[in-house]
């Protein structure tokens, strides 16, 4: 008894069976480089936030040794906004405003963000310090899961 394959079995792809492939293809890659455009957006911003926790340290310590909030950089013991710098990041600034804190978080080009903000702010509660990141003008579908309202 022989076996034989059929023409069909040798034949391969047909040219619709690589067309589909090539549909699929073009359809995730649609879906996913707006998403990838945002999270590499995203950790430019997230660059600013690390930049920030020096600053938030210097809020945190002056406010435990005088009870009050630091009004600008000199007094939180941090270098001044200008000399906090990164590749998308122009300045961090310390500031205090209605019983509260404020680290402000500035961006510069080259990016999608330059010239926006970033507003990080702190309250006391029970003697703890929270800060929250839902001011300044950064949109929220750049902002890290944390900082979007």
């Amino acid at each position: 008894m022989t076996l034989r394959k059929s023409a069909r079995s040798l034949a391969g792809f047909t040219l619709i069976e690589l067309m589909i492939v090539v549909a699929i293809i073009g359809i995730l890659a649609v879906l996913a480089v707006p998403a990838y455009q945002d999270y590499s957006v995203r950790a430019k911003v997230s660059e600013g936030l690390n930049l920030a926790t020096s600053p938030k340290v210097g809020v945190a310590e002056y406010l435990q040794s005088t009870g009050n909030w630091p009004a600008d950089n000199n007094q939180a013991g941090v270098p001044s906004g200008p000399e906090i710098t990164g590749t998308y990041t122009d300045s961090v600034w310390v500031g205090a405003a209605a019983n509260t804190g404020l680290v402000a978080i500035a961006y510069k080009e080259p990016s999608e963000i330059a010239g926006k903000s970033v507003v990080l702010v702190a309250t006391t509660t029970g003697g703890s310090i929270t800060w929250s990141c839902v001011g300044g003008t950064v949109e929220s579908r750049y902002r890290p899961a944390p900082c979007r309202p």
